[in-house]
């Protein structure tokens, strides 16, 4: 019998799991938000999402419909969620244009960051929390405490 890889060729250690109110919907709208890659749509007997994935850069997301007798409830229903996803990207100013034309809501405007990105946030209409940015310089450790340090007395980093 051939030797199986314990992680699918493709997959990351980690992949997030999103439970979503409507997760064949929010498949497409992470098409159109995130340029987002459909991988997979498996529908239940009752029609709702058992499973989906979508990959977005390198990286896999699996969704489900939320599944209440299951306990998976999505951020809507549990009225928000402690989770930002992180994506890095070529031109964060671009993606996050086009994720709010798609239908995003930014929660923390795009602007360079101490720690050498360019970063901002969305609530997509799913309530998931995104963050965005690419990395614009090298910053050494001792330069991210001193901003830090900066940031904390109210001085310009």
């Amino acid at each position: 019998m051939p030797k199986v890889n314990p992680i699918p060729e493709g997959m990351h250690t980690v992949t997030p799991h999103l439970v979503c109110a409507g997760a064949s919907e929010a498949i497409d709208f992470y098409v159109k938000a995130f340029n987002a890659v459909e991988t997979g749509r498996v529908p239940g007997p009752d029609g709702k999402l058992m499973h989906g994935s979508v990959k977005v850069g390198d990286s896999t997301i699996f969704l489900v419909d939320e599944m209440p007798a299951y306990g998976a409830l999505g951020p809507k229903s549990l009225n928000g969620t402690p989770v930002t996803i992180h994506l890095y990207v070529e031109n964060v100013d671009a993606v996050v244009e086009q994720a709010v034309a798609a239908g995003c809501t930014v929660t923390m405007p795009v602007a360079d960051q101490f720690w050498g990105d360019r970063y901002g946030q969305l609530k997509d209409p799913f309530g998931h929390n995104w963050s965005v940015a690419t990395h614009v310089r090298d910053v050494t450790p001792e330069d991210m405490a001193k901003a830090m340090e900066q940031m904390k007395s109210g001085e310009p980093c």
